[in-house]
């Protein structure tokens, strides 16, 4: 967006280089500082910082040993669980900290990104612009201000050390240099095997701007100088760089080999991972592709008009109309048409295939997770149209012969903009319930957003909107049983017992197996007897332990409730049956009051004492069992 003015002669390349780092950290710092006032949330930070073990452990030897083998959140990623437990040593649950290195590492990306394009094209301007949109562009929040989201900084860390690391190899050749290279990469993929794209972008680098591809038109110009002449420029102020040597198609993709096979493993041990996550969903074959279409053009909307950005978007399905498919299809089309017509200015054509190509592994394709599309999506993408648009941009000033001024003004314009508004974003972050409140004001028919609001409201003991958002999500998706048993809980816990008995009942009717319905059904007639309704109490206990004779809370009510009839006998055999499938401290004292009345003293101080010695704190164990059989309608001792 800016053209390249004279360099000032009192200023080496080198300061002024260093004085435009600087001045792209100040920046961020102030356009995120409010992530200081943010904490975690529920949306995965959970999983990753505030209820994983291994992580708050810090960084120890059997941590380390679990970052390589664990496929926790279905993910393989060690080196985001071991920079995870580095933070946890350094700053243990405060978010602050947690937070700030994230800003922190985007701030050096950012850093990375403009020394790579300057050192690879030898234009200062430009590739500062490409540098602070990507710095300030509010797209980018999600990746910054989400903690458990460290794994994007961290492998678009790793990429762009990779990318520099290339160009060094290029320029001087070598073995160790190219292992270098691979090794970057290897531990890029550690962090995300999202930018399993890498080989690909190397390509499109090879094409443009280092000019190795022979074979082609070498670029016509770039900011009125051929690419050569801007090279040699550069390389004359670069001691011991060398222009690169051009190289035939097949020799540049042969080179790449050791990479694609390291992309390769990535998605073999990512696809493993996901799968025993469950993460990877059954979604139509006509539903991913039509979403994966107009999600590219929906990413195209957010670049250039960022305002309507939501932590989840949730997936349509088949819903989608054709219109909006095909015209989604007929934007790509044009795009393409347009930068082949273009194609002497490479920009264009690397700018718009680094787009396209490094969405693949997330456009949805392959559908993991639930979502349409994801603005942490985009961090490795948006860099692409960055290029097309700045260096687009600054080629038609030269072209018209505007001043510097002309596009300096609309680009701080554009800056400022963007800031204000990822400033903006960051503050939907706050908490979990500030964030999803914030999607479900942007989305329809989001019953994740629901599901997680109604997590957040019952964090903070807000019982009845908890309930009515849990009631939103399951109206909008066919929870799994179990997920439907939580939810019965939650409303009994909180004295909806009515309504928590008509949610064991939609949970049956989508329980997959006995062991499940024997589970929800002793859930049912602890409810049941709740409400007084011993008899339907008795049927489903009844039932319950006819799909699976050994679940033991089904063994314990059916002995509660042969106590309130007076069969002690069968209620000492269902408790005794129970405590040897599942010993508790409670269940003895259960079994031990039932064994006195029955008159069976020995036996009874027996059980007591079992319950003694397993109980790490007996007097709640003692009200415990008091509060089960008065609910049963049993005098307690």
């Amino acid at each position: 967006m800016v053209s390249c003015p004279p360099t000032p002669s009192f200023l080496s390349r080198e300061k002024r280089s260093t004085i435009l780092c600087l001045l792209l950290v100040l920046l961020i710092l102030a356009f995120y500082n409010p992530v200081v006032h943010n904490g975690f949330t529920n949306m995965d930070d959970d999983a990753y910082i505030t209820g994983n073990v291994h992580v708050q452990a810090g960084l120890t030897w059997t941590t380390v040993k679990w970052a390589f083998t664990s496929f926790d959140a279905a993910n393989w990623h060690p080196a985001t669980w071991l920079s995870h437990a580095l933070d946890c040593q350094l700053f243990n649950l405060n978010p602050v900290g947690h937070h700030y290195v994230n800003v922190l590492m985007h701030g050096v990306n950012a850093i990375l990104l403009f020394l790579l394009l300057e050192s690879a094209t030898g234009l200062t301007w430009p590739s500062l612009m490409v540098a602070a949109l990507f710095a300030l562009h509010p797209v980018n929040v999600e990746s910054v201000a989400w903690a458990s989201e460290r794994k994007n900084v961290l492998s678009m860390l790793l990429f762009l050390l990779t990318l520099h690391a290339y160009g060094w190899y290029v320029r001087k050749g070598g073995v160790k240099r190219y292992a270098v290279v691979a090794g970057l990469f290897a531990v890029g993929l550690m962090a995300k095997s999202e930018i399993i794209t890498l080989p690909f972008v190397l390509l499109l680098w090879d094409y443009w701007p280092l000019d190795r591809m022979a074979g082609g038109a070498v670029l016509g110009s770039v900011l009125s100088s051929p690419l050569s002449v801007l090279r040699k420029r550069h390389t004359e102020e670069l001691p011991g760089a060398a222009a690169p040597v051009a190289r035939s198609f097949s020799f540049l993709l042969f080179e790449k080999v050791p990479l694609l096979a390291l992309s390769a493993g990535s998605a073999v041990m990512t696809l493993l991972a996901q799968s025993a996550g469950g993460a990877v969903h059954t979604t139509s074959t006509p539903g991913r592709f039509g979403n994966a279409i107009v999600a590219y053009v929906r990413y195209l909307g957010e670049a250039f008009w960022p305002v309507r950005l939501a932590a989840y978007y949730p997936h349509p399905g088949l819903l989608l109309p054709t219109w909006e498919i095909v015209t989604s299809a007929t934007v790509l089309l044009v795009s393409t048409a347009f930068v082949l017509h273009w194609r002497s200015h490479r920009y264009l054509m690397v700018g718009w295939l680094w787009f396209l190509g490094t969405l693949v592994p997330v456009i949805g394709l392959v559908q993991v997770g639930a979502a349409a599309m994801a603005d942490r999506y985009a961090y490795l993408p948006f860099i692409g149209l960055f290029i097309c648009v700045v260096w687009g941009s600054a080629e038609l000033a030269r072209e018209r012969r505007m001043r510097a001024a002309w596009l300096g003004l609309p680009a701080v314009l554009v800056l400022l903009t963007l800031g204000t508004l990822s400033y903006r974003q960051i503050a939907y972050w706050r908490d979990s319930v500030t964030l999803w409140k914030h999607a479900l004001d942007l989305t329809e028919r989001n019953y994740i957003a629901h599901w997680a609001l109604g997590s957040a409201l019952a964090e903070k003991d807000q019982s009845e909107d908890a309930i009515a958002e849990f009631d939103a999500a399951e109206s909008l998706h066919n929870y799994a049983a179990l997920d439907r048993v939580a939810i019965a809980a939650y409303k009994r816990n909180h004295g909806h017992v009515q309504a928590a008995i008509e949610e064991y009942g939609r949970a049956l009717e989508v329980s997959p197996d006995s062991k499940t319905r024997a589970i929800i059904l002793s859930r049912l007639a602890s409810a049941y007897m709740q409400t007084g309704d011993f008899d339907h109490a008795k049927a489903s206990c009844a039932s319950g332990l006819e799909e699976n004779p050994n679940n033991a809370s089904a063994l314990v009510d059916s002995g509660l409730l042969a106590e309130r009839n007076g069969d002690f006998e069968l209620a000492t055999e269902q408790f005794s049956h129970a405590m040897k499938v599942a010993p508790t401290d409670v269940g003895y004292l259960l079994l031990g009051y039932s064994l006195r009345r029955a008159g069976r003293s020995p036996d009874a101080q027996e059980a007591y004492a079992d319950a003694q010695r397993m109980s790490r704190d007996f007097v709640q164990a003692q009200q415990s069992a008091a509060q089960l059989l008065a609910a049963a309608g049993v005098k307690g001792e």
